[in-house]
């Protein structure tokens, strides 16, 4: 979770989730009295005005309306206003197990194909951070037991409904891959993580 760090220096973190069944669940993994709750989304965080020192996005930006969160970031945002924005992309190739995964994303995602050709994000960022932003890429992974992996993909956008029938063969060919590539009981996913940041 991403509050952790924050917490861990100390910080108070307000997060700020329109979805009841995600707060529910940061709640349960975060005790901590520095952790508060917010019901709200990136156009309206119902934080006050200058509240906050840093707005931080981890794998959401693609979901914002961007010049109504760029207003409602600037209204909380404590000069110098600063944003950090950051996506843990999948690296598509990189062994068998990275292949085959990518292949059964592209046979049963139900928008998969068009989410991950989405070229929209630098031109997005551009009209963000109208004054220019920087850029930084770390390496990252997952380490996932078979219940792990199951829930990172059921977890997805992409993943066809539970009604769909596609849902229960795309699960068996999960687990299909799982049982060839898997080495002590687990699986890697390999990342990059990318890491954007300016100023308002």
């Amino acid at each position: 979770m991403s509050a952790r760090p924050f917490l861990e220096m100390g910080c108070a973190v307000y997060g700020v989730e329109p979805n009841q069944e995600m707060r529910d669940a940061a709640s349960v993994h975060v005790e901590n009295p520095l952790f508060h709750s917010v019901t709200g989304a990136a156009e309206s965080t119902n934080l006050p005005a200058l509240s906050v020192d840093l707005v931080f996005a981890g794998q959401a930006f693609h979901w914002f309306e961007v010049a109504q969160a760029r207003r409602e970031f600037a209204r909380i945002l404590r000069t110098p206003k600063r944003v950090t924005l950051v996506w843990n992309t999948r690296k598509l190739d990189g062994g068998p197990f990275l292949r085959e995964y990518e292949k059964l994303l592209l046979t049963f995602g139900t928008d998969y194909d068009r989410v991950r050709h989405d070229t929209r994000r630098e031109r997005l960022l551009s009209r963000f951070f109208t004054d220019g932003f920087s850029r930084r890429e770390l390496p990252n992974h997952q380490e996932l037991d078979r219940d792990g992996l199951r829930g990172r993909l059921l977890s997805s956008s992409y993943t066809p409904r539970e009604n769909d029938p596609a849902r229960a063969s795309m699960q068996s060919e999960l687990d299909a891959i799982f049982s060839r590539h898997e080495q002590r009981g687990r699986v890697f996913l390999e990342y990059a993580t990318e890491i954007y940041f300016g100023h308002l």
